[in-house]
């Protein structure tokens, strides 16, 4: 079957998911005792940075695919091309954050506090005055949006072409082709600068006081594994649908080796962050490590077992990328790792920002752990992005049917 039918049953069960999604974030704020309910916005933006990333990541993988006249993806391109089409929600999700500095409805950036930048207030902070440049709600909100919408617009144009392209044959179709070549290597270096600066606002600023040269890689990484292992996930349904009857084991293996290959580079990275921090010890840098290991041992080493050692593991084996049981499993638990990483990144300086510095040694749910309400709210979301996904799907036809490389990947073996 070439064109996918989102059946009514999916679409109820996806809207439940969504609805227990807002019922989680609806407790989460009214549960909340700290001021400016914390917890709420900290899921919130944990959410909307995590599955926004996820999109962008497809985005980006189509162009790198498209620039390096790759083939073996064609059969199921329909898949990464759904996906980026949630970077429209993702701008409005993260507009709600944005709009939440101006009217002070959260304080998860402390570099956004009143008078910060002020030298006659007693809040006057002299690092923060210098980050000010580029910290600030303008750049968060106005140039962070603009930036956002260039990626919706590279992700609507490549996905555009390629349904084109369909209209094509012969001859045609390559010079088609060689336009999407253009539009794809023109993009890879525009999200190569601005995913980072998005990187440095949305997630590494929570630690203002803190940086590291080495952060936007780390977490484009992680966002990319997660990418891959939903990929995994949503194909194996399809398949399992009827749909995406040409997409053989080999290329769920091709699928399999870039989440075992982007797990160990993402654990490359990670190190190379902890050991030149920990190697210069320097006092300003260390204290980002020294807060986690200390008072978040869970999550800290957690985050190593589900993101490094059970894939890499398990996915070593080559006969086991080949295996659903095995990939279902595997991807399930290093979607949810790389979720898990994204609320080790947030949690801790929103805390210590909502408390003044008073809570790090305390165990709070929500904060030290996810609590229930925490897995609620990724599940909603996860509900919309899915839903967002499938909508996207159902309006065209599975197969690129035109694409020059797809014999070559009707035909792939590894």
């Amino acid at each position: 079957m070439n064109d996918y039918t989102f059946p009514s049953k999916v679409r109820t069960f996806l809207l439940g998911g969504i609805g227990l999604g807002f019922l989680c974030l609806a407790l989460t704020f009214f549960m909340d005792g700290l001021d400016h309910h914390p917890r709420f916005w900290s899921n919130f933006l944990h959410n909307s940075v995590f599955f926004t990333g996820i999109s962008l990541m497809a985005t980006f993988f189509i162009a790198v695919c498209i620039t390096a006249w790759a083939g073996w993806y064609t059969v199921f391109k329909r898949v990464w091309e759904a996906f980026s089409q949630f970077l429209m929600v993702g701008l409005v999700l993260m507009l709600i954050v944005g709009i939440g500095i101006y009217a002070n409805w959260h304080h998860l950036y402390h570099w956004a506090a009143e008078g910060i930048t002020d030298t006659a207030s007693e809040n006057f902070d002299s690092i923060l005055a210098g980050k000010s440049g580029f910290l600030n709600p303008t750049w968060y909100v106005i140039i962070g949006s603009i930036i956002v919408l260039v990626w919706i617009f590279f992700a609507y144009k490549l996905r555009s072409l390629s349904l084109a392209e369909d209209e094509f044959g012969g001859n045609d179709n390559f010079s088609h082709h060689r336009s999407m070549r253009k539009w794809a290597a023109g993009f890879l270096p525009i999200v190569g600068f601005s995913s980072a600066a998005m990187i440095w606002l949305w997630v590494m600023s929570i630690d203002s006081h803190w940086y590291s040269t080495l952060y936007a890689w780390y977490c484009a990484a992680s966002w990319f594994v997660a990418m891959i292992a939903l990929t995994i996930l949503v194909m194996i349904y399809l398949k399992s649908q009827g749909y995406f009857a040409n997409v053989s084991n080999d290329h769920f293996h091709d699928l399999g080796k870039f989440m075992f290959a982007f797990s160990i580079f993402w654990t490359y990275l990670w190190f190379s962050q902890y050991m030149l921090i920990w190697y210069a010890n320097v006092g300003e840098e260390t204290v980002y490590f020294k807060t986690r290991i200390d008072h978040y041992p869970v999550l800290f080493y957690g985050n190593l077992i589900l993101n490094f050692v059970m894939p890499f593991l398990v996915l070593m084996r080559n006969d086991t990328k080949r295996k659903f049981g095995t990939l279902i499993f595997v991807s399930i638990v290093v979607f949810f790792g790389h979720w898990w990483d994204y609320f080790l990144m947030i949690k801790p300086g929103v805390l210590e920002s909502a408390t003044h510095g008073h809570g790090i040694g305390e165990y709070t749910v929500g904060y030290t752990l996810p609590g229930l309400l925490e897995i609620g709210t990724m599940l909603g979301f996860l509900s919309l992005f899915l839903f967002v996904f499938f909508t996207i799907l159902s309006r065209k036809s599975l197969l690129a049917k035109n694409d020059p490389y797809l014999a070559e990947s009707l035909h792939h073996h590894v």
